[in-house]
């Protein structure tokens, strides 16, 4: 009987301890964001929950979280301006906050004209290195519903995601001498605004304001990374989850969705445009 006691009060004790970390996680967007630009303009539902963001004339709105993170896992919900949003950005990125050498990375949701495909640009500077944008059109609304948006970074690669779909990668090739972003801890953002003069076709679609207040919303913030300031070894702790033997490269079935949107519903991608790159960059001939 004491082996089947000491089981049952193993079992009991490992599941109250899952069930404290789970029940841990941030439930709410104040818990682990702050409003940064135009708290009348972030409205919060659900006990905080989800967040509503209102463009309007008079201003965009942005929120920050309290903490940066050096590598981990970043991820949100979001449904976006529906109809007419010609013209407004909604972004969603991690960025170092340094004025002389930026790390960013970055989901920008380019609103569009009814009828025509959302297009979602990213964006990657590595030690104060940008101008690395690809374009991709969604192959569905994201308007209609929530859809998951994800940022992975570790010591291998960034890897942009779209419900599970990689979009976009982004390999460690130091080797190679080509910039990745390592040493910086980053803040997850996240803002929506008015950029007529380049969000939608160039520019040529400008916004109309006859539409606002233009609405996107939030919800399921999880961040899981190392937070800075923090224990000291985290960031180089192998056993973090996201730096494990799964998360090192695309699995096949991720390798395969990768090819799809990049044959499908790829627009622009900066590694193709001779005009801007008459030599292709190093980092486009990295792969996967």
């Amino acid at each position: 009987m004491p082996s089947l006691c000491n089981a049952s009060v193993l079992f009991l004790f490992c599941f109250l301890a899952v069930s404290l970390s789970v029940s841990a996680r941030p439930a709410t967007f104040l818990e682990d964001f702050r409003i940064t630009w135009s708290d009348s303009h972030i409205r919060q539902i659900d006990g905080g929950r989800a967040i509503q963001l209102v463009l309007d004339q008079s201003s965009g709105c942005g929120f920050a979280s309290k903490s940066k993170y050096l590598f981990g896992r970043v991820s949100m919900k979001i449904k976006l301006i529906p109809g007419d949003s010609a013209g407004t950005v909604t972004a969603f990125y991690m960025n170092s906050d340094t004025d002389a050498v930026r790390d960013e990375l970055d989901f920008e949701f380019l609103g569009n004209r009814t009828g025509q495909p959302y297009t979602v640009q990213t964006n990657i500077y590595a030690h104060g290195k940008g101008d690395r944008e690809q374009r991709v059109n969604l192959w569905f609304d994201p308007a209609a519903d929530f859809h998951t948006y994800v940022i992975m970074w570790n010591h291998h690669h960034i890897v942009f995601y779209v419900d599970e779909v990689p979009i976009r990668v982004y390999k460690n090739n130091e080797a190679r001498n080509i910039p990745y972003p390592k040493m910086q801890p980053m803040g997850v953002y996240s803002t929506l605004w008015e950029a007529d003069d380049w969000a939608t076709r160039g520019g040529l679609e400008k916004i109309d304001w006859s539409k606002a207040p233009f609405l996107a919303y939030y919800k399921d913030f999880d961040i899981e990374g190392c937070p800075v300031p923090g224990p000291a070894n985290c960031a180089t702790n192998a056993g973090n989850w996201w730096e494990g033997a799964g998360y090192q490269a695309l699995n096949a079935m991720e390798a395969r969705r990768y090819r799809w949107v990049r044959m499908n519903h790829m627009i622009y991608d900066y590694c193709t445009d001779k005009s801007r790159y008459p030599v292709t960059p190093p980092e486009c001939m990295a792969g996967i």
